[in-house]
């Protein structure tokens, strides 16, 4: 993964821990479980999702949404209630040696994915450690992430949003759906309780904290949008953690709304609860998963939904001073705050080149765009589909703006490039204007900016990925392919090369599949900056669209590809 995910990878490894709820004599009762993060070794204190505590909450998950409610004490569980924290040892010991070479798998259940026997147990180089006994200590929320969330998926908006760890299909009660987006912002910290004969071990892992990585938690507004991170969880939560603890997942931050953040990191059910850390600084903890799928109308829209690690803690030393007068040492076991906050992450833009994106309106129908020159806009034909039609595009940077234009040039429904072309009233002062790209490389890293699922309400987003595939027709290109996160409302948005900022095209569409509808956000393609700029170029400086009309009678071949269809290898022949 690189030099420089060497540190994070190490601290986000030392952290990741499983947490288990079950009730106490009734093993037909089922348990739950998620992902978490170990704060503290000695005394053993981890930080985890509070969805797997709704089914135990004394007075039912309506507690949850009690105006002003930051947090409840532990006691507002059951009696009944079981908790259970498992993690990989700090190194490997002659012991943990030992328990690697045993043969089997760690769950029962693991022998159902046809795995060799001990062959999960040879593919770590660390044993995991037997599941220990937890206290819960308090459940405590982020009144911002709340107030956030309700802004972005509330009111209209939330009969499209889904949130629950699982695909819109699957059988899910409504009652189990309102627990879990009540408890969505939720989390929980815990207090692991070593036994007698782990008193060794529990010290020998301390000391080797001592010398390897802490964890560390990046202020609210130090990561930038834009910047590389590293997920941390474990997909399926406590089954078999032999191969699913500590997964490892890369994306960046792909939009923030004070301490609710979004990340293109691919995560799964079970990760809820899992840390989020930065390359910079180096494995500080940022945030928290919340949710791990979204789905918007029907549509997977790739991103994964988190709230900052900061705010949490402040709420957490709060409430320990409250409930536990005399728990201030616990309280200074929490990790430290480290670099300095820029400000809030929603007015934070991230790379430069991504100032570039802009919001356009054409009626009811809205998109993304790329400024191209200060009074020249591109975007996608099925945005703005009829020339000379006002327009309204916004610009998030440097400042908010609104600017009328209109639309001056439009392909034809025939042709293959999804464009249109639209000059403002007014020139989009201080947008920096993207260096269009000469050449592709398949496989470097990328970037789409766009306004996508959110609109204007979160500025844009960003989502990374690589270059997949260039497709050529005639030795020229005429297609890209990307691996990035692309939704609803991404289409006419830039495509940037992520080392050097270049402008590789322009976003026309993910994929679909007609039989069943799905979406894959994960396979887009792009329109090559190539095939636009001697025409953008001409038009800019001459006002001469005859370069654009030209993208209306592009060769046949041309159009086979963007049909998605299998070119013919010689024209067929007629049998009659």
């Amino acid at each position: 993964m690189g030099r420089q995910w060497g540190p994070s990878m190490k601290v986000a490894e030392q952290a990741g821990c499983v947490v288990s709820a079950s009730r106490a004599g009734q093993p037909d009762a089922g348990s739950w479980s998620c992902s978490g993060v170990i704060l503290s070794r000695s005394p053993g204190l981890v930080l985890c999702h509070g969805g797997i505590f709704t089914p135990f909450l004394r007075t039912g998950s309506a507690a949850l949404t009690r105006t002003g409610a930051t947090f409840l004490p532990g006691d507002s569980c059951s009696d009944d209630l079981r908790l259970h924290v498992q993690w990989r040892s700090t190194a490997a010991s002659p012991a943990g040696r030992a328990e690697q070479e045993l043969p089997g798998l760690c769950t029962p259940q693991c022998a159902g994915l046809g795995l060799e026997p001990g062959a999960a147990s040879r593919a770590r180089a660390r044993p995991l450690q037997p599941p220990r006994p937890a206290q819960l200590l308090l459940l405590l929320s982020c009144p911002a992430f709340r107030s956030h969330f309700a802004r972005l998926f509330g009111a209209e908006a939330a009969e499209q949003w889904h949130f629950v760890s699982s695909a819109p299909d699957d059988a899910v009660s409504e009652e189990e759906e309102e627990d879990q987006l009540r408890a969505l912002g939720w989390f929980a910290l815990l207090r692991v309780r070593p036994g007698a004969a782990a008193a060794a071990a529990a010290a020998a892992a301390v000391a080797a904290e001592r010398r390897g990585p802490a964890v560390a938690v990046a202020p609210l507004g130090t990561v930038a949008k834009g910047s590389p991170l590293l997920a941390c969880g474990s997909p399926f939560g406590a089954f078999c953690p032999d191969i699913f603890l500590n997964t490892l997942s890369r994306g960046v931050l792909s939009n923030a709304a004070g301490p609710l953040l979004l990340t293109d990191a691919r995560c799964l059910p079970g990760t809820e609860g899992g840390g989020v850390f930065a390359a910079r600084p180096a494995g500080a903890l940022v945030a928290l998963v919340a949710a791990p799928l979204c789905w918007k109308a029907r549509e997977w829209v790739g991103l994964t939904l988190l709230c900052a690690a900061a705010p949490l803690l402040q709420v957490a030393r709060s409430a320990l001073a409250r409930l536990h007068p005399g728990s201030a040492s616990l309280s200074a076991l929490l990790p430290p705050e480290v670099g300095a906050p820029r400000g809030p992450p929603l007015r934070d833009l991230g790379p430069p080149w991504a100032a570039a994106a802009v919001l356009v309106e054409c009626g009811t129908v809205w998109g993304s765009g790329v400024a191209v020159a200060p009074h020249l806009v591109v975007t996608c034909r099925h945005v703005a589909p009829r020339e000379a039609t006002r327009v309204l595009v916004h610009s998030a940077t440097p400042k908010n703006v609104a600017i009328w234009g209109r639309v001056v040039f439009a392909t034809q429904e025939t042709s293959p490039y999804d464009i249109a072309v639209m000059s403002l009233e007014e020139d989009l002062n201080g947008v920096p204007t993207p260096v269009p790209a000469e050449h592709f490389h398949e496989g470097e890293p990328v970037s789409v900016v766009g306004f996508g699922v959110f609109g204007q309400a979160c500025g844009p987003s960003v989502t990374s990925g690589i270059l997949s595939a260039v497709v050529h027709v005639d030795d020229t290109p005429v297609m890209l392919q990307t691996t990035c996160a692309v939704h609803g409302g991404s289409s006419g948005g830039p495509l940037f090369s992520t080392r050097s900022g270049d402008l590789l095209g322009i976003v026309a569409s993910n994929t679909r599949d007609n039989n069943t509808g799905a979406t894959y956000p994960h396979l887009n393609f792009s329109i090559p900056i190539t095939v636009l700029q001697p025409a953008l170029q001409r038009y800019s400086q001459t006002g001469d669209l005859g370069g654009l009309r030209e993208l209306d009678h592009a060769t046949e071949p041309v159009k086979v590809v963007w049909r998605l269809q299998r070119p013919l290898p010689e024209v067929p022949r007629s049998k009659l």
